[in-house]
C-alpha cells in the first residue's frame, strides 16, 4: 500500500507526473476527477485530461461524495486528480458541515487498506494573502487539508516546473 500527496502550482505538471508512474502499471486503474464541467473551457480541458489516459481505464467522476469513491475502489491503483477541485465544488455549495464531515470521512479512509493512491492537489499558499473571504477560506482549507494528508501518508512530492521533488517519503 502506497498513497503520495503530490502537491504542486497551476500548470506545474502534477498531473503529469502521476500520468506517468500510472501508465507503467499492469493491474486495474481508476482515475478520479472531481472537475465539474460549468463552461466551455473546463469542458476542453476534461476533454484535453481523458486523451491523455488509456482507453482501459476506469474514469470516475466525484466532484463531492470523495471518502465513498474511495471506498468503492480500495482493490485498484487510483489517481485522484484534484483535491483542490474536490474543496471548490463543497464550497460553492456554501454546506460548512457537508464539507467538515466528507474532510473527516475522506482522512478516514486514507487509513483503510488498500492498492496505490496518488492524490493530485495544488499548492495554493505560496502566494499572497487573497483579498476577499471566500478566497482565504479556499488558500486557508486547502492548507490544512494538505497538512492533515501529509500527517496520514508516507509520501509527499512537490512538482515545479516539472521536477518531482520528494518532502516526504518514509521508507
Amino acid at each position: 500500500m502506497t498513497i503520495e500527496l503530490i502537491l504542486g502550482g497551476a500548470r506545474s505538471g502534477k498531473s503529469r507526473y502521476a500520468l506517468n508512474q500510472v501508465l507503467a502499471q499492469t493491474g486495474p486503474v481508476a482515475w478520479v476527477a472531481t472537475a465539474q464541467a460549468h463552461d466551455d473551457e473546463m469542458r476542453e480541458r476534461i476533454a484535453h485530461h481523458r486523451a491523455e489516459r488509456p482507453a482501459h481505464w476506469q474514469t470516475v467522476e466525484v466532484p463531492l461524495q470523495l471518502a465513498a469513491a474511495l471506498a468503492a475502489l480500495r482493490d485498484r491503483f487510483v489517481v485522484v486528480d484534484c483535491l483542490t477541485l474536490w474543496l471548490t465544488n463543497w464550497l460553492c455549495r456554501e454546506d460548512t458541515a457537508g464539507w467538515q464531515a466528507e474532510r473527516r470521512a475522506f482522512l478516514a479512509e486514507l487509513a483503510q487498506p488498500r492498492q496505490q493512491l496518488l492524490l493530485v492537489s495544488n499548492e495554493v499558499g505560496f502566494g499572497i494573502v487573497p483579498d476577499n473571504a471566500l478566497a482565504r477560506l479556499f488558500r486557508d482549507e486547502a492548507g490544512r487539508l494538505h497538512q492533515d494528508i501529509a500527517a496520514i501518508v508516507p509520501q509527499v512530492t512537490l512538482v515545479v516546473a516539472g521536477i518531482p521533488m520528494n518532502v516526504k517519503k518514509e521508507t
